[in-house]
């Protein structure tokens, strides 16, 4: 029995037009984003067959797949909420009578500006060697945002760090459209980013009580 679904896309194929076309969209969500759920739902069924029968032999491949699969499921819900239509809101910085005015008093708090954030999400993304992803994320022991780079889906992250918005840097996100200037996606991705989305998710992690102490 399936645990992970592939949630359905908030938009059309068209909707991100010019950043994102189509058929990278389609490609995207419908074969990698799949693949990733498919993944995820395999690997627990090897774990449970492997409690079944108490055979341990390959505990450390199952394991690291489940964290490969399952952190990409949950990215990549991320990213398709994280963005939005121009024409709908999407793009710009986040304001206060937009209502998420806190999360741009956060992000002056924790960046020193927006364009100084900006610039620091923009250069994580587009460095991340390989595949990979640019991560904002809340991280709750301090009660700040902080950025991240994460390594193919799930290294190089603060454990207890809440993403909040993220941009998928890894080739299948742009390369038909984008080629191998993957800078200039990233540039784009900010005419689309979904402040409203990002906003509630940062309410929601910063309303979570950290269970850690010093």
């Amino acid at each position: 029995m399936a645990i992970y679904t592939l949630p359905e896309l908030p938009y059309d194929y068209a909707a991100l037009e010019p950043v994102i076309n189509p058929q990278i969209i389609e490609l995207h969500h419908d074969k990698h984003h799949a693949a990733y759920v498919k993944g995820a739902n395999d690997t627990l069924e090897q774990l449970e067959e492997a409690r079944d029968k108490d055979q341990w032999g390959a505990i450390n491949g199952l394991e690291k797949n489940l964290a490969f699969h399952l952190s990409g499921h949950i990215l990549h819900s991320i990213y398709w909420n994280n963005m939005n239509s121009p024409k709908d809101g999407g793009g710009g910085e986040p304001l206060a009578a937009d209502g998420v005015g806190d999360l741009a008093d956060a992000i002056t708090e924790s960046f020193g500006s927006f364009a100084k954030f900006k610039a620091q999400l923009t250069k994580a993304s587009a460095t991340t060697q390989g595949s990979g992803w640019g991560v904002l994320a809340y991280e709750p022991i301090s009660g700040r945002l902080i950025v991240e780079q994460v390594y193919d889906h799930q290294g190089n992250v603060g454990q207890g760090s809440v993403p909040i918005l993220v941009f998928d840097a890894w080739e299948h996100a742009f390369y038909l459209q984008y080629k191998n200037q993957k800078v200039d996606f990233i540039e784009a991705m900010w005419q689309v980013v979904n402040w409203q989305d990002v906003g509630k998710r940062y309410h929601a992690a910063k309303a979570s009580v950290p269970l850690i102490s010093f």
